[in-house]
This record gives structure tokens, sequence and C-alpha cells, in this order.
């Protein structure tokens, strides 16, 4: 909910396009950098579960203080606190998720948790899109009703995730000791994550561009709404493909689906370079970078958890995301 409206909201304060993405490169960089810490802390606890709850609160809480910044720099700090929560829970989650199933089932494992997070993605938007067709314009009400599904997360998790204790982990090495003694296999993954990461971006830069690209047709007001529409139709596909390919990844070479999938990623960024105002090609964009993103995602995690031991998966899962953020950054 709150994503989808960022945009708009954004220019409502008199933010251009350059906040939206300093705003969003730098709560995916602190995001990164919470994950990092988080990952290796993981791997030093003997339940992980708290971690992610407490993440998921942030998260929630921070969102909604969205509705009383007031400026450009108060949606920066608010957004940047949403993230970092993000970040906290994120490594704390995967190792549970990659604890719970067979290493021959981790496409899967992955690619489904991201299509369910992602109907949540789907959800959200036409959720904003109704309120504001309720009440044009009122975006801090759209901010607070967001604490209704965070908070049903935060109780969700606490209560019907399981874990079985590990004990303590004391040989868990320092955090610099154990970046060193991840895989060399892993390494090279992460160079390659890198190299994509360096030429992929926020996609909510993809709602401003449809809505400036599609204002001189429609006026501004019809331009957001089809943008906030066709973001919808990327998050169908990247649900869809997410398990997709995860399912695909427990059957053939996760490496080479992967390599396809970032090379959808250039087929998307040459029609963004075509600078085309055609309702079909914007569509085809929002399409591309849906596939490619939920391919990403799925693949990426269900390598990181192939490739490396079990008892370095935290730190391997916020490194990943670390190198990720960078590049995004």
């Amino acid at each position: 909910m709150a994503t989808a409206i960022l945009p708009a909201y954004l220019a409502s304060v008199g933010a251009g396009p350059g906040w939206l993405g300093l705003i969003e490169g730098l709560a995916d960089g602190l995001s990164s950098v919470a994950k990092l810490a988080a990952g290796h802390y993981t791997d030093r606890l003997e339940r992980r579960k708290p971690l992610a709850v407490a993440g998921y609160a942030i998260t929630t809480l921070a969102t909604a203080s969205l509705a009383f910044a007031s400026s450009a720099s108060g949606v920066l700090v608010a957004r940047c606190s949403a993230w970092v929560g993000r970040g906290v829970r994120g490594p704390a989650r995967k190792t549970l998720l990659a604890a719970a199933v067979p290493p021959s089932a981790y496409g899967r494992a992955f690619g489904f948790e991201r299509l369910m997070d992602t109907t949540g993605a789907i959800a959200g938007p036409l959720t904003a899109l109704w309120l504001l067709h309720q009440q044009p314009g009122d975006f801090r009400r759209v901010f607070l009703i967001s604490v209704i599904p965070g908070t049903l997360a935060v109780i969700c998790f606490a209560l019907l995730v399981k874990e079985q204790a590990r004990g303590h982990a004391s040989g868990v090495p320092s955090f610099w000791h154990g970046l060193r003694s991840l895989p060399t296999r892993f390494r090279r993954f992460l160079l390659a994550v890198g190299i994509f990461g360096a030429g992929d971006f926020a996609h909510t830069l993809l709602i401003l561009y449809a809505t400036e690209a599609l204002t001189p047709a429609v006026g501004r007001a019809a331009a957001a709404g089809i943008a906030i529409g066709l973001y919808v139709a990327h998050n169908v596909f990247y649900a869809a493909f997410s398990y997709i390919a995860g399912w695909l990844g427990d059957r053939y070479s996760r490496h080479a689906l992967l390599a396809s999938g970032y090379g959808l990623a250039a087929l998307a960024a040459l029609l963004l370079a075509a600078q085309s105002r055609n309702l079909a090609v914007l569509g085809s964009i929002f399409i591309v970078a849906g596939i490619y993103v939920g391919a990403e995602e799925a693949l990426e995690d269900s390598l990181a958890a192939e490739l490396v031991p079990s008892a370095q998966h935290g730190i391997a899962f916020g490194t990943l995301a670390a190198v990720n953020a960078v590049g995004d950054f």
C-alpha cells in the first residue's frame, strides 16, 4: 500500500524524481547494512524467530509514521527506518525457511515465499487505489490503514511460525572471519549478483516513469491511476514467475535460469531506453520487469542456500542482500 502511493505522495509535498531515487536508494542501502549485521547475528542465535518478529514490528510502525511526514526529509527518515526493519527480519526469515525444507526443495520454497509476499504486493496497491478513490489525495489515511496488515503479519509470525531450538552456536566465527570463510563458489556467484545489481533500479521508479509518459495524453490524475494499475500487473507476473522459476530451478540448472532472468533485465532496459509513450510498450516493460525480478529473487536465494553450508546461511543471506543493495545504491 505504502510503496504504490509513495511517488504521488512525494509529488504532493513538492519533491521530484531525484528525491524518490535518493529515498529508495538510501533505504535499500541501509536495509542491506541491517541484513549484513542481522545475518551474522542470526547464525549465533539459539532461536531466530524473535529477530524476525521484531523486524516486522519496526517496519509496520515506521511505515505508518509516513502519515506524519510533511516533507521529503521526513519521508526519507520514515522510509529508511521501515527498510532497516525489513533488513533485520530478512536473514532470520530466510534461515528459518531453509531449515524447514530439504535442499531439493529450495527453489520451490523460496519461490513460494516470494509468490505469497508478492500476493500482498498485488492486494496492497489495489487497496490503496480504492482508498484514494474514496477520498482522493488522502495519502495519510492510506499510510495509517497500513498498520492493520502490518500488525496482523507480526501476530501471525509470532503465533504460527514454529522453530526448533538449535542450541547456542558458540563456534560461530567473528563477523570478518565469517565473511572470509564463505565458500569460493559463493563469492563468484556474488560477483555476478553485484554486476547485475549495478544495472538494476527500484521498480517504484517505473510508476513515476509511466505517470510522466502518459500525462500529456490523459492528464496527471488518470496517468497516475494507470501507472498503479501497471504496477499491479508487474506484481502479478512477479508473483507467478517467482514460483515458476523456483520450481524450474529444482529440476534444471539454477545458474542458467538466473542468467536468463538477467538477460530479461537487459531487455527491459532497452525498452525503457526507447522512451515510448505507447501504453502497450509501457505494459510490456512492467511485465518483463515483473518476470525478471521474480526469477532473480527466487533463484538468488535458493542458489545461496545451495552453495553455502546451513551453519553459515545467516551471513550468506545477509551478504547476498548487501551486494545487491550496494549495486542498487
